[in-house]
C-alpha cells in the first residue's frame, strides 16, 4: 500500500502553509478569507483535477493516446447543515485529434482508476464530461 505525508502550520490568524517533499501551498484558514490562497474546499477540488490530469498523464502511453494539453474545470456544491459537499461537476478539456470514442475511452479510464476521484464519488457525487479543445 502506498502512504502519504504532509505537514501544515497555521502561520497568523489569516493562513497557513502545508508541506509536501519539497513543495509548499498555502492554505486559506482564516475566518476572513485570503485570496492569495486556496481554501479547504479549493484544495478539495485542486486535488481532484491533480488526480484526473495525472491519470492523464499515466493512461495515455498505454492508449497510445496522443494529446498536447489538459484544462479541467470544477464546481462543487456544499450543503450547510450537517457542512459537507454534497456534489462536484467537472469538465476535462483535452487538446488532442484523437476520435470521440478514443476521447471516450480515456475519460473511463481516468474514472476508473483515479484514486482521489474515486475516494470523493464514494462520499459525493462525482460527475463529469470529456470534451476536445476547440
Amino acid at each position: 500500500m502506498l502512504e502519504y505525508r504532509i505537514t501544515a502550520r497555521r502561520i497568523d490568524a489569516e493562513g497557513s502553509v502545508a508541506n509536501a517533499k519539497m513543495a509548499e501551498v498555502k492554505l486559506d484558514t482564516g475566518l476572513a478569507g485570503s485570496p492569495g490562497a486556496f481554501n479547504p474546499a479549493e484544495l478539495l477540488l485542486a486535488a481532484i483535477a491533480a488526480c484526473m490530469i495525472k491519470g492523464i498523464e499515466r493512461v495515455a502511453p498505454i492508449l497510445d493516446f496522443r494529446f498536447s494539453g489538459v484544462e479541467v474545470g470544477l464546481h462543487a456544491i456544499r450543503q450547510d447543515a450537517p457542512p459537507r459537499i454534497v456534489s462536484v461537476d467537472y469538465e476535462l478539456v483535452v487538446d488532442t485529434d484523437e476520435s470521440d470514442r478514443r476521447l471516450e475511452l480515456l475519460h473511463q479510464n481516468v474514472r476508473k482508476y483515479g484514486t482521489i476521484s474515486n475516494t470523493i464519488a464514494a462520499a459525493a457525487r462525482l460527475d463529469g464530461t470529456i470534451r476536445r479543445k476547440s
